[in-house]
């Protein structure tokens, strides 16, 4: 019979440390079932790498970290997203409307309006 030896009970246990390259924003899309229920959602996430490259936010100054969420608890007129540090989210977010948020928010730092639905640190 094989044994793993574990480390005694007062010794610390070692943890690597995570790293994550240097980012601008972060959008997080939300690919719940209500939001993904016609894979539009997860087809988005999935669209995000090449439109992010074609508009240079893969890397340099404005660099984008992408990341699926699996709901949001905002389940109407979704796809939704929502761009961090800024605190916008976005709704109906179809492609073309994804492409709107990437040239304006992404790459300018100007909101898409029409698709805000809330807005951080802002009273309504």
């Amino acid at each position: 019979m094989t044994t793993i030896d574990s480390p005694a009970p007062d010794t610390p246990r070692q943890v690597a440390k995570p790293t994550i390259g240097v980012y601008r924003r972060h959008l997080l899309v939300c690919t719940g079932p209500r939001c993904n229920a016609d894979g539009a959602a997860q087809a988005l996430f999935d669209s995000l790498g090449e439109k992010f490259k074609a508009s240079g936010l893969d890397g340099g100054p404005l660099r984008v970290k992408r990341s699926r969420v699996s709901c949001f608890a905002a389940c109407k007129g979704g796809p939704i997203v929502c761009v961090q540090p800024d605190g916008t989210w976005y709704y109906d977010v179809t492609p073309d409307n994804m492409d709107r948020i990437i040239d304006q928010h992404l790459c300018k730092g100007e909101h898409v309006e029409d698709l805000v639905f809330h807005q951080a640190n802002v009273e309504d």
